[in-house]
């Protein structure tokens, strides 16, 4: 459109369509396609490192839509690669596949039966988490970026993760693993975006959170060395469980005084301890693992520092010994400010400005970080939730629950995104 044009459409009181306006009839084709997609992988869930299905129906429909094709990414992960007509940045948006080892107790018509082997044993297989809508939902902005090429200043790379779970004990997995095996390179990632469903958050609702919004996990595992003796004569040994009760103890207080928690929350929880054989032995050693959560890494890095400090000592005031082993599970959520205000714009003129709320920060963890700590990202949480429903059910449930009227939202907010960002250079 040349600038005489425009200027006309100003003097006659037009304005340009927007976005939305340009992909309305996209947009109102793709919504059945969508929920088709999400009931079929809803039906056919997958647990982690093993979506072989999954990433086969995602392969073929980012092949038959043109783009370049990676398969067995991080095992079993897909990744397609849209290039614009005019050169420019790397965007990359990443939906994860896996399902989760949860028995479906619900009477929707495309309920999961799926069984399939996990640690040894046959189990249900649920997707428990709307792994199902976030796949579906990258699907259907494939299929729409793909048909507007002439609109893309750069490259869209649509990121399948599987494992976002966590993969099977002695595998590697997940967007750690993805990013290990190069990713966000070839072609260079510049930013990266994502989203997750939310059953308790209402349909046309977008929420989000500037900086750490999705903490850091941790996983420890103590050791404590007593002396073993008779459960009557306490005073000829050295308690293990006791030692273990006072660490757990002098642990808590390393959040309640330590932490500055007017900046972020943090969280030790010791989640299990074993010790101990008879009723009248006390025993030798016992064992606690856990997990600690945090959104700033300066609280991280003290709340490490302490406990390294804390429990051996705690256990040689009561005559033991005790080492602490810390592994990370996934790194902080970090949603990069700039990003952020850059992209709300977007996010505002998609929902309506009063639908897209800032939220406080969660202290469940997401493996999105890993990309996050490579490039800039941005994570929001999408609606999934019927109006007015007052029986919603939390992640990870067998109740859990999605009304498909949601994804369509979601399909307009990354596919906006994609185009603005790139169009903002």
């Amino acid at each position: 459109m040349t600038k005489l044009s425009i200027g006309l459409l100003f003097y006659f009181g037009l304005t340009l369509p927007t976005l939305a306006q340009k992909f309305e009839k996209d947009y109102k084709a793709i919504e059945s396609k969508v929920i088709e997609w999400r009931r079929e992988i809803h039906q056919n869930p997958e647990l982690s490192n093993r979506e072989f299905k999954t990433a086969e129906k995602i392969a073929e429909h980012l092949t038959a839509l043109g783009l370049e094709v990676q398969t067995g990414v991080a095992h079993t992960g897909v990744v397609g690669i849209l290039r614009g007509k005019k050169p420019g940045k790397v965007v990359a948006l990443r939906a994860d596949i896996d399902a989760l080892p949860v028995l479906e107790r619900n009477e929707l018509p495309f309920k999961s039966t799926v069984t399939a082997d996990f640690k040894g044993e046959q189990a249900p297989v649920m997707h428990a988490c709307g792994h199902d809508t976030h796949t579906a939902i990258l699907m259907g902005v494939a299929e729409i970026l793909s048909k507007h090429t002439d609109k893309i200043k750069g490259t869209v790379k649509f990121i399948f993760q599987p494992a976002e779970e966590g993969p099977p004990p002695g595998e590697e997995g997940g967007a750690l693993l993805m990013v290990k095996e190069g990713v966000l390179k070839n072609p260079d990632v510049d930013a990266i975006f994502g989203l997750h469903i939310n059953s308790q958050t209402p349909v046309g609702v977008i929420r989000y959170k500037s900086g750490g919004t999705m903490a850091a996990a941790q996983k420890f595992t103590i050791r404590v060395k007593g002396k073993q003796s008779h459960g009557a004569r306490p005073w000829s040994g050295v308690d293990p469980i006791l030692i273990s009760a006072k660490i757990i103890d002098g642990l808590q207080t390393i959040i309640s005084r330590e932490a500055e928690l007017t900046n972020e929350a943090a969280v030790i929880t010791v989640g299990k301890i074993t010790s101990g054989v008879r009723f009248n032995i006390i025993p030798e050693d016992a064992e606690m693992i856990g997990t600690i959560r945090t959104l700033d890494y300066d609280m991280k890095s003290l709340i490490n520092k302490r406990m390294e400090e804390m429990v051996p000592a705690i256990a040689k005031a009561y005559g033991g010994d005790a080492s602490i082993e810390i592994v990370d599970a996934t790194e902080i959520t970090y949603n990069d400010p700039d990003l952020v205000t850059q992209m709300l714009p977007t996010l505002n003129r998609v929902a309506g400005e009063h639908n897209v709320q800032p939220q406080k920060a969660v202290t469940g963890a997401e493996d999105f970080s890993y990309f996050q700590k490579e490039v800039p990202g941005f994570f929001f949480f999408l609606g999934g939730m019927t109006p007015g429903n007052t029986a919603s059910f939390p992640h990870h449930t067998p109740d859990f629950i999605i009304d498909d009227s949601g994804l369509l939202l979601g399909v307009k907010a990354l596919t906006e995104i994609s185009i603005d960002y790139l169009n903002k250079q």
